[in-house]
């Protein structure tokens, strides 16, 4: 029994030191792909190539001083952070990143995951709440309403992929993948998980209950030092999350085709899978306008949940008719490309309006010219 307690007290050490360690390389990462995009250097100062500028950033929050407004709710002050990074990091106990290299798989991890995941929300509604600011009031409500309206289509998607193999094992779902990713058998599942993902995450485009232009920094307004730091900490746990469970539910995660089964073999391919999809987040952030409030819940509601119970449908009739794996690759493909091109169209739709008044324009004026040359 308290050898047990030992190995387990162990593992979690080297979680929390693991995560740390992520969320450190991520910041980093970040600023450099964020200033390659905009065509800048940059951290280049504390340590080569800037790669100590966010252990310096950590120092500096933990040692700024930490205020606490006269009217706040102390208690719920104190624990809206603990409350929103302790479930982001829950989670990672059944995590796995190799087919035998996890603290504790669970023959219903994915359930697990799912159910301890929507607990963060909790504490974003008390960290405004208990803030007494009404700016901190307002945002905590809008990210209430964004988190539980974009937690729907995460859902949705997993069911699906649990479908797939019968499953809620993470270990099964990833060695159903030996023969093809189900990245390629749901190519909206992918992309829905990708975009609902990013969003309960908060990252741009969809960083509106904090937007500093409407509300003020949001639930986080009034915190500062280490309680703004485990905000920051938690925001990039769940980023790298997101990412980790986009590479073993659809790319994979460890199982490679005609490759050795070793675990550093496997823990090193979820890990580049992950890393891409975190540069596909930040690449985001760098193209991608902040959504307006109204734009936001519209794409949740009138998108993202319909598709995400399209591709539930057709992950169902693939199962019950017994159709082949491409009908339902080709089918959810048709239905990805046909949206994107539907919301292409829309969302360019101003601008090409504008482009041809302005070409009716010219060519008015060219047969007026043309009339008062002859």
């Amino acid at each position: 029994m308290l050898r047990d307690l030992i190995v387990i007290t162990i593992q979690v050490f080297a979680l929390v030191t693991a995560l740390t360690a992520v969320v450190l390389s991520l910041v980093w990462l970040e600023r450099k792909t964020l200033a390659r995009l905009q065509r800048r250097m940059g951290p280049m100062v504390v340590g080569p190539h800037g790669l100590l500028q966010p252990v310096a950033d950590a120092l500096k929050l933990l040692v700024k001083e930490d205020i606490i407004p006269a009217l706040a709710d102390k208690p719920l002050f104190w624990l809206a952070p603990l409350v929103v990074f302790v479930p982001s990091f829950v989670i990672w106990v059944t995590i796995p990143f190799a087919q035998s290299f996890a603290v504790r798989n669970m023959e219903l991890g994915l359930f697990f995951i799912v159910a301890f995941s929507v607990l963060s929300i909790v504490g974003v509604v008390m960290a405004g709440w208990g803030s007494a600011n009404k700016y901190a009031v307002l945002g905590g409500l809008r990210s209430a309403a964004q988190l539980i309206s974009y937690e729907i289509p995460i859902i949705m998607v997993v069911i699906a992929v649990i479908m797939l193999p019968h499953s809620m094992n993470l270990v099964t779902i990833v060695e159903g993948q030996r023969a093809i990713p189900y990245a390629l058998l749901q190519p909206l599942g992918l992309v829905i998980f990708l975009l609902a993902g990013v969003a309960e995450v908060g990252r741009t485009p969809f960083d509106i209950y904090f937007a500093e232009s409407e509300v003020m920094g949001g639930p986080f307004i009034e915190y500062s030092g280490a309680h703004w730091a485990v905000f920051f900490l938690a925001e990039y746990v769940n980023t790298f999350t997101i990412a980790v469970l986009a590479a073993l539910l659809f790319l994979g995660g460890w199982a490679f085709p005609l490759m050795p089964e070793a675990t550093w073999v496997g823990f090193l391919g979820v890990l580049v899978k992950a890393y891409l999809v975190v540069l596909v987040i930040f690449w985001f952030r760098g193209t991608f306008p902040r959504l307006r409030i109204d734009q936001l819940m519209s794409f949740g509601w009138k998108v993202l949940i319909p598709l995400s119970f399209v591709n539930f449908g057709l992950t169902a009739a693939y199962l019950f008719y017994g159709l082949s794996r491409w009908s339902l690759a080709l089918a959810s493909l048709f239905v990805t490309a046909a949206v994107a091109y539907t919301i292409y169209r829309r969302m360019t739709w101003p601008a090409r309006a504008t482009a041809e008044q302005r070409l009716a324009k010219a060519r008015a004026y060219r047969r007026v010219e043309t009339t008062d040359a002859r």
